[in-house]
């Protein structure tokens, strides 16, 4: 058995975007796979055939990562960008033949949808005004970036009709205006619903749904902007009523789940369809094995299919006609993407501490990491469960190090705990390859779910105006716990690490205790008052989740930012950030970093050019590589006494 390193990353398979065909033969979807060398990821296309249970590879060029189906059976997948911000497509049967080149769009396009003549529904990124200029970014609005996108002024997504056999002049119509922006839209004949907002300067909160016809022109707006919170589920029902999600936000402010209701299309009265206390369309399961997307919804036949996560692990629901919603969420499992069709139902998932296989009515029939799996050591999750001094139940996990039963008991081992981000994620038993890498590096390696997590409903997970607080509490005492029932942990060399909401915690607990003897605190967030007017959602994420402004109460936001504490902390810590994740922004790393040296305590700052907040799940292969390099050697370093090696970014 070999034993999972850093590059182990590069040899699994990335199954994802799973999709039927029109008439239902067939089935596409998305493998990729990194590649260092290249520091890229190649994907193609492939299709498993229902009939006879055929998994063959469609493309080999090694660029695709997205598709849609046509109505003539066939696909089309958008290729490198030809020029600037141009998407070209190409088209290919599944039956056989080569792709061959079908027509450009003058933009980076997010959605094609073909319709019953021939034309295409293209929701696309529209830049408005000008051309960029290369040594000024101007900014007249906020927020004015998006993790991901960098800078984003004038930017909406917009709607339009493509008609591929027209004149080159006519082949565009825009159906929405330059300034309004698309969340999501669903189409019924000649109707069109549609979630957004138009805005300048300053984007609103909650969004607007709009009833469009666009043959005739004709809109009505049925739910004024900022009047009242809808998710992201809008669907046709009828021509009369469409179903969505909606917050009145009265109980538990922004943690509130949406709930179903009904909307009459005519008078726009909402009436309730079903109560439910989780997310809708989501998939809130860390890991950092999968790449690539996938439809998390879907109406069909009258039955809204949703992926839902509930407990800690994610999986389908479906909302009858009834009202009732049927949960079909298996144990140790987390849903990437899904299909229906007929009484069929196509998933991409990863079922225990596997990577994501495609699964057809409920059976496997894909095998990409099967060999790979049974070539090297995995350390299997063990359960721990336990009940707080609060009174909550707490979901957590343990992975032994991969030779815990080679070795003497009486031996002492380290150990990390990993806190997950969100904080309205979770943590299960799927695979995560980091954490593996810990066990199989000789670390034990722990992780729960505590207050504030997904899949537990809206009073588990309300933690406003409470960040710092109960949910510091759950991972203390989950420490206690886990340290209690592996007396194999040596207590003296217990680190700490985690990302995003994890990276805030870790920034928090160094700050509170010295019970660990490292941290590595990643896309961190030190400052609220910071945090606000530099991140991409930080313009609604303090009122939502402190109940406050800046301006409004400094002192509170204060209070419960880390940074006021770093001159406690004596915890040896590495801060792992990227100049380009504009979600939690790099002044809050080097803030933290910075007030930790000024006051004497080891720290160190590995600040990666060119990736986002997602360095971590889709950052490119070297860079990945990197982090985990460092990552490791810091822990190494500190709870075994191994030399810091500073060789460690050479490949």
């Amino acid at each position: 058995m070999e034993k999972i390193t850093i590059k182990s990353l590069f040899e699994l398979h990335f199954v994802s975007s799973p999709g039927f065909s029109p008439d239902g033969s067939m089935i596409a979807f998305i493998v990729q796979q990194g590649n260092y060398q290249a520091n890229s990821y190649a994907g193609d296309l492939w299709i498993f055939e229902p009939d006879s249970g055929q998994v063959r590879r469609l493309t080999r060029r090694g660029d695709v990562k997205s598709y849609f189906w046509t109505n003539k059976n066939t696909l089309l997948f958008p290729a490198k960008k030809k020029t600037g911000n141009e998407t070209a497509f190409y088209e290919i049967d599944p039956a056989g033949g080569e792709a061959l080149a079908a027509f450009t769009l003058p933009f980076p396009v997010g959605k094609l949808e073909q319709m019953e003549d021939g034309r295409y529904l293209v929701l696309a990124r529209w830049q408005n005004g000008g051309p960029k200029s290369e040594n000024c970014e101007v900014i007249e609005e906020a927020p004015f970036w998006s993790n991901g996108q960098s800078f984003t002024y004038g930017i909406r997504s917009r709607l339009f009709l493509f008609d591929p056999a027209s004149e080159e002049k006519k082949r565009l119509l825009p159906l929405t205006g330059e300034w309004f922006d698309i969340s999501t839209y669903r189409r019924r004949g000649d109707m069109l619903l549609i979630s957004g907002m138009e805005w300048r300067e300053h984007r609103y909160n909650w969004n607007e749904v709009r009833l469009y016809n666009w043959k005739t022109g004709d809109m009505r707006i049925l739910i004024e902007k900022d009047s009242i919170r809808t998710g992201d589920t809008l669907e046709f029902l009828s021509d009369e009523e469409a179903l969505i999600t909606v917050s009145d936000n009265k109980r538990y402010g922004w943690s509130q789940y949406p709930e179903f209701y009904n909307l009459n299309l005519k008078t726009a009265k909402l009436t309730p369809v079903a109560s439910w206390e989780y997310a809708v369309g989501v998939n809130s399961v860390n890991s950092d094995a999968k790449l690539g997307g996938g439809r998390l919804d879907k109406m069909t036949g009258g039955t809204y299919w949703f992926v839902s996560t509930i407990g800690d692990e994610s999986g389908l629901c479906r909302l009858k006609t009834d009202g009732t919603v049927e949960q079909m969420v298996e144990f140790g499992c987390a849903v990437d993407g899904f299909d229906v069709y007929g009484d069929h139902v196509v998933e991409c998932k990863m079922s225990g501490p596997a990577p994501a296989e495609l699964y057809y009515d409920g059976k496997q029939v894909t095998d990409f990491n099967g060999k790979w799996l049974k070539n090297h050591r995995l350390s299997i999750p063990e359960p721990v469960c336990y009940t707080g001094t609060d009174g909550v139940e707490i979901h957590g996990w343990v992975l032994p190090p991969t030779d815990v039963a080679e070795r003497d008991p009486l031996r002492r081992y380290p150990a990390i705990l990993h806190i997950h981000g969100g904080p309205r994620t979770v943590f299960g038993p799927v695979y995560h390859h980091e954490m593996q890498l810990w066990a199989n590096a000789g670390y034990f390696v722990f992780f729960c779910n505590p207050r504030g997590s997904d899949g537990r409903g809206n009073e588990f997970g309300d933690i406003r105006e409470k960040y710092g607080t109960v949910e510091y509490q759950n991972l203390m005492e989950f420490t206690d716990e886990v340290l209690r029932r592996y007396p194999m942990i040596d207590q003296t060399r217990v680190g700490v690490t985690g990302g995003s909401y994890g990276g805030f915690m870790t920034n928090w607990i160094i700050g509170h205790t010295n019970r660990f003897a490292a941290a590595v605190s990643q896309r961190s967030i030190s400052s609220w008052l910071t945090m606000e007017y530099t991140s991409d959602i930080g313009y609604i994420f303090n009122k939502r989740h402190h109940n406050t402004y800046t301006r409004e109460n400094p002192e509170k936001l204060w209070d419960c930012s880390p940074l006021k504490y770093a001159d406690r902390c004596v915890t040896p810590t590495l801060f792992i950030h990227a100049d380009e994740d504009m979600r939690c922004w790099m002044v809050e790393g080097l803030s933290m970093f910075s007030a930790l040296k000024l006051h004497g305590c080891p720290a160190r700052m590995c600040l990666f050019h060119g990736e986002s907040h997602e360095l971590s799940r889709s950052g490119k292969p070297r860079n990945r590589s990197r982090r985990m390099k460092e990552i490791l050697k810091w822990m190494n370093h500190y709870l075994k006494g191994e030399e810091f090696d500073e060789e460690t970014g050479k490949d």
